[in-house]
C-alpha cells in the first residue's frame, strides 16, 4: 500500500516548538472523541489515527487539559465563523498553524485561507492535509510580514496568530502587530497569550506533563494588560477580549469565576482581538 493513502501510518517527526502542533492536535482530538466533548473535530480525530507518534505516551491523557485546550480552539472558531459571517468572500490567514484543522470546522465554503509556517511544519502539513482549491499552504517565517504580499485584501482579512506569539521575543511580537496592522487596515488579528506566572515555569523548565514539557515562551501577557498591545501601533484601532464559553464538570463550574474574580480574571491565559483601523 502506498504511504500516503489514507489508511497508511504516517511517521511525524518534529521538535522543539514544531511539536507543539501535536500537542495541540492530540488534546483536540482527545476532546472531540467524548460524547459530551465541547469541540466537534472529526479530522483531528482521523489525524491522531493516522499519525505514527506515540501521542499518549508524550502527552499523557489529562481530560481538563484536553477540555480546556478546546475551549481556547472555540474563541478563535467564532471569531472566524463571525469574520466569515460578514466577509463571506474573505481571506483568513493562520499564522504558524501546525496541524490545526480549523479550515474542515468553520470553513463557509466561499472563502480563501492562507497557512504561513516553518517549513517541516508546512510539509507535514501537505501530506496530512492536502490544500483544496481555496487553501494554500507557505513555508515561510510568519514574524518577517513578506507573507503579507500574498494576501488577498479584495474582501476583508482576518490574521490568526493561535498557539504561536508566546514562543516569540517580546520586541518580533511587537513588530508582528505592527506589521499586520499596517498591512492589512480594516482587518483584525486575532492571538492569544499565556500569563507571566505560566512563562516563568516554562523558562525555568519547571512546567511539564507527563513525559513533555513545553518550549520556553518567552512572550507573556496577564489578561489584565490586554490593553497595552495598542501601544505596538497606532494602526491597532481597538482591544477586545474573547472569553472562552461553556464547560463541563469543574472546569465549567469554575470557569466562571476564573473569568471574572481577581486575581484570577486578570492573570489568565486569554485570546484577544485587535481591530485595525481603516485607512484615511
Amino acid at each position: 500500500m502506498a504511504p500516503d493513502e489514507p489508511s497508511a501510518p504516517l511517521p511525524a517527526e518534529l521538535a522543539a516548538v514544531p511539536e507543539t502542533a501535536l500537542w495541540t492536535l492530540y488534546q483536540r482530538a482527545v476532546e472531540a472523541r467524548r460524547p459530551d466533548g465541547v469541540l466537534r473535530d472529526p479530522k483531528a480525530v482521523e489525524l491522531v489515527d493516522r499519525i505514527d507518534y506515540p501521542f499518549a505516551d508524550r502527552f499523557g491523557t489529562s481530560g481538563t487539559q484536553a477540555q480546556l485546550q478546546a475551549l481556547r480552539v472555540g474563541c478563535f472558531d467564532r471569531e472566524v465563523a463571525d469574520f466569515l459571517a460578514r466577509e463571506p468572500r474573505g481571506t483568513v490567514v493562520c499564522l504558524g498553524e501546525g496541524l490545526e484543522t480549523q479550515y474542515w470546522r468553520v470553513d463557509n465554503g466561499r472563502a480563501r485561507w492562507l497557512t504561513v509556517d516553518l517549513p517541516e511544519s508546512v510539509a507535514l502539513r501537505e501530506r496530512l492535509l492536502p490544500p483544496g482549491p481555496r487553501q494554500r499552504y507557505l513555508a515561510a517565517d510568519a514574524t518577517t510580514c513578506g507573507w503579507a504580499e500574498e494576501v488577498d485584501r479584495d474582501h476583508g482579512v482576518l490574521v490568526t496568530a493561535q498557539g504561536l506569539l508566546m514562543y516569540l521575543p517580546p520586541m518580533r511580537v511587537r513588530a508582528l502587530i505592527a506589521g499586520c496592522a499596517e498591512r492589512f487596515p480594516g482587518g483584525s488579528l486575532v492571538l492569544d497569550a499565556v500569563p507571566r506566572w505560566f512563562s516563568r515555569l516554562t523558562l525555568s523548565g519547571r512546567m511539564r506533563s507527563h513525559t513533555y514539557g513545553p518550549p520556553p515562551m518567552p512572550w507573556a501577557m496577564d489578561a489584565g494588560e490586554r490593553d497595552k498591545l495598542r501601544t505596538a501601533s497606532p494602526a491597532v484601532a481597538s482591544v477586545r477580549d474573547v472569553r472562552p464559553a461553556g464547560g463541563r464538570g469543574p472546569v465549567g463550574a469554575l470557569l466562571p469565576l476564573v473569568l471574572t474574580v481577581p486575581p484570577l480574571a486578570t492573570r489568565r491565559p486569554s485570546v484577544t482581538v485587535l481591530d485595525f483601523a481603516e485607512r484615511p
